[in-house]
């Protein structure tokens, strides 16, 4: 079985939590970082409210029913669907939507290859 990595992601007082392969966890937290530094500058209306990476873990047990565990590659489809959305004309956005869509690229190539491994 394949080692993963918890991203816990922060938004108001909502908290998110996103299983990632464990070499694809610090890309998904460095996204974030950058994503929540650049999202100002964004001067569109329908910008996205955006969580914080606020911690990284080996393991987790969620204990509360409400809390739930979303695979890192059905958050960053998410993303992404969410920054293709947004119509900017004032900022660079394409380069914020590359770096979502190189993770994203190589999160569907890891479970591609994990699920032929598991056949």
């Amino acid at each position: 079985m394949p080692k993963m990595r918890y991203v816990i992601l922060q938004q108001n007082q909502e908290l998110q939590f996103v299983e990632m392969p464990e070499d694809y966890a610090y890309q998904l937290s460095a996204l974030n970082l950058r994503l929540n530094k650049e999202i100002d500058k964004l001067t569109a209306e329908n910008v996205p409210d955006l969580p914080l990476a606020v911690a990284e873990c080996d393991s987790l047990e969620l204990l509360r029913e409400q809390y739930s565990l979303e695979s890192g590659l059905d958050y960053i489809n998410r993303l992404e669907r969410a920054f293709a959305a947004i119509q900017e004309q004032n900022y660079p956005l394409i380069s914020l939507l590359t770096e979502i869509r190189a993770l994203q690229a190589q999160l569907e190539q890891w479970y591609e290859e994990e699920e032929e491994r598991a056949h």
